[in-house]
């Protein structure tokens, strides 16, 4: 603190002779007559006089703030200190600790410092010293830590290294990430077992301007699940699979988010480590989606505890299909009617139990050209909630019903069902009609342990599936799907955690069978 005081008398005793030889430099020039060449060098050595008084004013007015700034919070260090020996001495003598009010606490006097003799040429060359090695210091930190752009923004890493260590018992459509059982083929086995580094993620956030009053923001995040590459064990070397990307503009009750996002129509999700690849409950009652959209958000806070929230925006009209072609991008059902999927969801916050409740409720419309002019008009309505039941409870969950809404793993991924299974003129397509949801209880028994249970479920109406039974060829035709998991998740340290969770699932098939598979997963990630 010192030193920044000995920094800045001293740049105002070096900034005062400058002006003053300005200023004489001025009324010389403007006295006496000089030959055109001394007076073009006299003017450039005043011009670059003028622009050094400028700098020096403006480090002085810095160094200013800065010495303000650190006074403030230098006061405030004192405060607490008084205070802590305050409560150290009450507490040695068994009396309670009376709290010292700011107002009567000896702050450091201004006019005391006034009365200082000024400081030698030795103390200012030393102050000098000190406060170029601290600021080489900082340098070196900032060196070590900061993350290098292109721009001169802040830029922030993060990610998750996490290994899952995993059993299955039955046969499901994914090893690693089960979403449904299904019927075992002759060259199944039993039962499998595995370990994957493929659920690690990692994230870059851009903390960019204001611009027209907004802070603009910007992140990107990245996985390894997207696929295995053709190669001796590959199914361990992972592919990097874009997940969202997305920019920002907030200002206080009002916010643009453009971008590859998470589905803002379902916000919520079941905690579970186990499944990241896919939101777990993904084609149990879990709508989901990373999808190209372009929304915004308003804020109205109608007191310290109570909020309302409404958002709207457009978003890539998805049907879930996989791709047409691996490398050329060709229109699917969705993009062929030649219309964005439109949606809204709004939401009430409120404070309950000290922790806040959330509800809302969302709707969605979509619609779809599939093939030869066969529309189909998709539509979804859906309802969350994250309602505290203690200081450690909470229930949380989704509901939704809904046409035609496979591209969010709806009707067990399917959007759309034939007549006929040779499509052609006439062939008859209608929109698989479905609901379902999800509930989670969720108990923190310590702030580094809690506990989870979930159930989850989708259900495509009979009656469409009877009707029509020729769905996509690239998903079996299942009348519903169920699935159930629990789980702790301890985090010893802060980037640090350790988890086990058990999923059970369920699977029928149309007027028939049902199949189950189980899995164990025992999971270890670091976070940075």
């Amino acid at each position: 603190m010192k030193r920044w005081n000995t920094f800045y008398e001293w740049l105002t005793h070096a900034v005062g002779p400058g002006v003053l030889l300005l200023t004489m430099i001025s009324t010389t020039v403007g006295q006496q007559a000089t030959p055109p060449a001394q007076t073009a060098s006299m003017d450039a050595a005043i011009h670059e006089l003028q622009q050094q008084v400028q700098e020096l004013r403006a480090a002085v007015a810095e160094i200013h703030s800065e010495a303000a700034q650190y006074r403030a919070e230098t006061a405030e260090l004192r405060r607490q200190l008084q205070a802590t020996q305050a409560q150290l001495a009450s507490a040695s003598q068994g009396t309670p600790a009376v709290a010292i009010p700011a107002e009567n606490q000896a702050p450091e006097s201004t006019e005391a410092q006034g009365q200082q003799p000024a400081p030698t040429l030795e103390q200012r060359v030393a102050a000098l010293e000190e406060s170029s090695q601290v600021v080489n210091g900082k340098v070196d930190d900032q060196y070590q830590t900061k993350v290098s752009s292109a721009s001169k923004y802040r830029v922030r890493l993060s990610g998750l290294a996490l290994l899952n260590v995993f059993s299955n018992r039955g046969a499901t459509d994914n090893q690693s990430v089960p979403s449904w059982a299904r019927p075992s083929f002759p060259y199944d086995s039993a039962g499998n077992f595995g370990a994957s580094m493929n659920q690690s993620q990692l994230g870059l956030e851009v903390f960019g301007p204001t611009l027209g009053g907004a802070r603009i923001s910007g992140g990107i995040q990245v996985d390894f699940s997207g696929g295995f590459p053709d190669e001796a064990n590959g199914v361990n070397f992972g592919l990097v699979r874009l997940r969202t990307a997305n920019m920002r503009l907030d200002w206080k009750d009002t916010s643009i988010i453009a971008g590859q996002d998470g589905l803002f129509l379902s916000p919520q999700n079941p905690t579970s480590f186990a499944s990241l690849a896919e939101p777990a409950f993904s084609y149990a009652g879990n709508l989901w989606g990373w999808i190209p959209q372009v929304r915004v958000e308003h804020r109205f806070v109608l007191s310290d505890d109570q909020q309302f929230t409404i958002q709207g925006g457009i978003l890539d009209n998805v049907t879930g299909e996989p791709p047409y072609d691996t490398t050329d991008r060709t229109p699917q059902a969705g993009e062929r009617s030649s219309q964005p999927a439109f949606g809204t969801r709004i939401a009430w916050t409120h404070s309950f139990l000290g922790r806040p409740a959330t509800f809302g409720a969302a709707g969605y419309y979509s619609r779809q050209n599939w093939v030869i002019d066969h529309h189909v008009d998709g539509w979804a309505g859906m309802a969350d909630w994250d309602i505290p039941l203690g200081s450690r409870v909470s229930f949380s969950g989704e509901y939704y019903r809904g046409l035609a809404v496979g591209g969010f793993g709806g009707g067990i991924g399917r959007s759309a069902l034939y007549s006929d299974e040779n499509f052609g003129s006439t062939t008859q397509v209608r929109g698989l009609q479905s609901e379902g949801g999800w509930a989670q209880l969720k108990v923190r028994a310590t702030p580094k342990l809690e506990f989870n249970g979930a159930f989850g479920l989708d259900n495509p109406f009979a009656e469409y599936l009877r009707d029509f039974p020729h769905g996509q060829s690239y998903l079996p035709l299942l009348s519903q799907n169920r699935s159930s998991f629990v789980n702790f998740i301890y985090r010893p340290r802060s980037n640090l955690l350790f988890s086990t969770e058990y999923r059970h699932l369920k699977t029928y098939g149309l007027d028939g069978p049902s199949w189950t598979a189980e899995q164990v997963n025992l999971i270890m990630g670091v976070l940075f």
